[in-house]
């Protein structure tokens, strides 16, 4: 804008506007980054919950679906209970969905299909 003595700059209002929108900006992005900062947080305990479910897929290979297994696992220092719901199947095998979960963060699901005995038996 011009000004009466020809000398050029912005007004007071210009000026306002554009600290105004810098700090709409500037407030979305550390929201965002807020925001993947807390997915990657929940992260690690979702990873550790697979490893569980997996390694408790693998001591029902090995000891048979009927074999008594702890109810709590403790992983990467972190406590998950571990439930697992088993259900027959036509083909001789039992299906075995293992639900995991920790009190830090999400948790995993996972189907396995196991011998009724173990490898071993």
């Amino acid at each position: 804008m011009r000004r009466a003595g020809g000398t050029r700059g912005f007004t007071l209002v210009e000026l306002a506007v554009a600290i105004l929108v810098l700090s709409v900006g500037a407030i979305a992005a550390i929201r965002a980054g807020d925001r993947a900062q807390t997915a990657l947080g929940t992260m690690e305990s979702r990873i550790l919950a697979r490893i569980v479910a997996e390694n408790r897929a693998e001591e029902l290979q090995l000891f048979g679906a009927g074999a008594v297994l702890p109810e709590q696992v403790r992983m990467g220092g972190q406590d998950f209970r571990v439930a697992v719901a088993q259900e027959a199947t036509t083909g001789g095998l039992v299906q075995a969905t293992i639900v995991v979960r920790s009190e830090l963060g999400p948790g995993a699901q996972l189907v396995a299909y196991v011998r009724r005995r173990g490898l071993g038996q």
